[in-house]
């Protein structure tokens, strides 16, 4: 087995695990406050989720099929990642195999929701610069197809890292192992991939987003136009957002340096504030601005399963 990872690559994660031997009443308090939130941003999406999906006419329109799937990504990412950082926290260690299906579900959430960021952009162009195009362009079938490609590109990179691991690792069924992304990368070059992969692709949709804000900035002669580049403009707020999950790591890293109580609180601290915080939020805040999403996610947060039809007209 190619025993490049070494411990430059694990050095945070082990640091991390060495200095959390006991479980006290702090680590279990800070264990709650990151699974009630994150299980409380979940709630609120799923119930958006399912408010968007059950109006017929957003199951027909791409930009409410594509925050949906945004909605779900989230959940999913929220939930892995949440799970992942607990079971870290409380030092419970997992099968190798299921580490590695978890951190594959994590990572591959992780790029969904900035992806669908992007194309969220593009449709809001179409519909702005090429307006009697829109409704052939942007159709049902060619916005799930942008979906599945948007969950192939997250995924690729990860399912690549897991098939090393299976093939090169003779424990990969039977192991147990304190779970980090650290742990499926057994040679130097999938770090080195994992890096250069993440940062082309929070370039490309960086540029994608600012492209179709200056796009649509430039056609803004309506007032339509105008609230467009508005929501790209808010779709970019949110992919620095999402960028805030990215610094995670080398934070982490850098903090490693410091003394080891010091240590484990401001990594707790930059957990909740960099990943848990910004993915709660982000589609949160698009859904309560968005004036078609609005009230029928406060009739289904208020009022259950009741038939109230909402006031959309604008």
């Amino acid at each position: 087995m190619a025993n490049q990872n070494g411990s430059s690559l694990e050095f945070s994660f082990l640091y991390y695990q060495t200095i959390t031997q006991q479980i006290d009443s702090t680590t279990i308090i800070k264990s709650s406050v990151v699974l009630s939130t994150t299980l409380f941003f979940i709630s609120l999406n799923l119930v958006m989720f399912l408010a968007i999906r059950s109006k017929p006419s957003f199951r027909e329109t791409s930009r409410y099929l594509l925050f949906s799937q945004m909605l779900l990504g989230d959940s999913f990412y929220l939930g892995f990642t949440t799970l992942l950082y607990s079971f870290t926290l409380t030092n419970i260690t997992l099968m190798k195999v299921l580490c590695s299906m978890m951190i594959l579900v994590s990572s591959t959430t992780f790029r969904i929701s900035p992806l669908t960021l992007a194309v969220m952009c593009l449709e809001r162009y179409v519909a702005i610069c090429f307006p009697l195009r829109h409704t052939d362009i942007a159709t049902p079938r060619r916005t799930n197809i942008a979906i599945a490609v948007v969950w192939f590109l997250g995924s690729v990179n990860s399912v690549i890292d897991v098939i090393f691991l299976i093939v090169r690792d003779t424990q990969f069924l039977t192991k147990p192992i304190y779970c980090g992304r650290e742990q499926i990368f057994l040679a130097k070059w999938q770090f080195d991939v994992f890096q250069s992969f993440n940062g082309v692709f929070f370039v490309t949709v960086g540029i994608t987003v600012i492209s179709t804000y200056t796009g649509i900035m430039i056609a803004a002669r309506s007032i339509k136009a105008k609230k467009a580049s508005r929501t790209v403009l808010l779709h970019l707020v949110q992919l620095v957002l999402c960028l805030s999950s990215f610094l995670f790591s080398s934070i982490e890293r850098a903090l490693s340096t410091i003394s080891s109580a010091l240590f484990i609180h401001l990594r707790y601290l930059t957990f909740f504030l960099l990943i848990l915080l910004p993915r709660c939020l982000s589609p949160l805040i698009y859904g309560l601005r968005d004036e078609g999403v609005r009230p029928l996610f406060l009739c289904y947060l208020c009022c259950g399963h009741r038939r109230i039809t909402p006031a959309t007209k604008h």
